[in-house]
């Protein structure tokens, strides 16, 4: 009797270990297999702002990288939050993948989104942090961020300001100027920065909070001009330029980040990989250099990292768009 105990013990940590193994090799042969398609990168918002021109950087380096094909799938609409539900509920299987900036954690104190901003998604890495350029037409009479401020005081109701969307940052970085400054502006929402960017060259609205990655080319041209900045210290990619909390508006900053996410459910085996991919890419001289000339800093960290950091901006923007009287429900 005891024999046969011992044996099926021994029987039985035998099957566990080999299921183990198992199991095992199975993650190592999928991730070793992973990818064999082509892979989509969904972008929330219309083409031509910051968020689409990282998402088409990193797209392309990792295609290099990894050996196959991947495109941008654009679906705009109300401030991300169509495109982010569609990819709420694609297979987590690794060929849908998504890039999203600062509005994807601003949308939940905006208003009731249909799926749970941490729960529904699993967080590859923060790719760059950067920042804003509020950013004029040059036929505004203003050079410096006193000037600006004197004018939006001196014509209330007048000045108009674009952005991609009602609750996108560009937005929301207008309401909090006008909070902390007791200024009164007139917003215009587009449906993407890209067309808020056009409308502002055209000359059709007076200022905007340009994502540094699809202002500074045209600020360096002359097409548009560079104010202020937006973070605690000034922007790499445009050091001439003062920023807001220097004094103007103390306290002011609201900088801008890009995560790249998957479809929660996804194998951790291959958010590893994609991980790796993307650590390895960002620390690419190429794609360092051309980060650089967009004012961005690339980041780089763990899945961990990334969750905690963007469950820490959703609870940032929380209390600000409160204060602000920003909400849409």
């Amino acid at each position: 009797m005891k024999i046969s105990i011992k044996t099926t013990s021994y029987s039985f940590l035998l099957t566990v270990i080999l299921a183990a193994a198992f199991s095992l090799s199975v993650s190592d042969a999928r991730a070793q297999a992973y990818p064999n398609k082509t892979i989509r990168m969904v972008v929330p918002i219309g083409a031509g702002g910051g968020t689409d021109t990282m998402a088409r950087l990193i797209a392309q380096r990792l295609s290099d990288q990894m050996g196959v094909t991947i495109f941008v799938d654009n679906r705009p609409g109300a401030g991300t939050v169509i495109g982010t539900e569609y990819f709420s509920k694609t297979p987590p299987d690794g060929y849908t993948l998504m890039t999203v900036a600062p509005e994807f954690s601003i949308q939940p104190s905006l208003r009731k989104v249909p799926y749970d901003p941490i729960k529904d998604f699993s967080f590859i890495t923060q790719l760059t942090s950067g920042q804003y350029l509020l950013t004029t037409h040059p036929t505004v009479p203003v050079k410096t961020p006193q000037q600006f401020l004197t004018l939006a005081k001196s014509r209330p109701g007048q000045i108009a300001f674009g952005s991609s969307g009602n609750g996108s940052a560009n937005h929301l970085a207008g309401v909090m100027f006008q909070h902390m400054t007791g200024s009164k502006m007139i917003h215009v929402p587009y449906k993407s920065a890209g067309a808020a960017g056009a409308s502002l060259i055209g000359g059709e609205i007076d200022f905007m909070f340009s994502n540094v990655a699809s202002a500074i080319a045209h600020v360096r041209s002359g097409r548009i001009r560079a104010i202020a900045a937006t973070g605690e210290k000034r922007s790499p990619a445009a050091p001439d330029v003062p920023t807001l909390n220097e004094g103007t508006v103390k306290g002011f900053v609201v900088t801008g980040f890009f995560i790249m996410m998957a479809p929660a459910g996804t194998p951790r085996d291959i958010i590893s990989k994609l991980n790796a991919e993307s650590v390895k890419a960002l620390q690419s001289p190429q794609l360092k250099e051309r980060l650089a000339t967009l004012g961005l800093e690339p980041i780089g960290n763990s899945p961990e990292a990334a969750t905690a950091f963007i469950q820490a901006e959703i609870a940032k923007w929380a209390p600000v768009v409160k204060a602000a009287g920003a909400t849409t429900d």
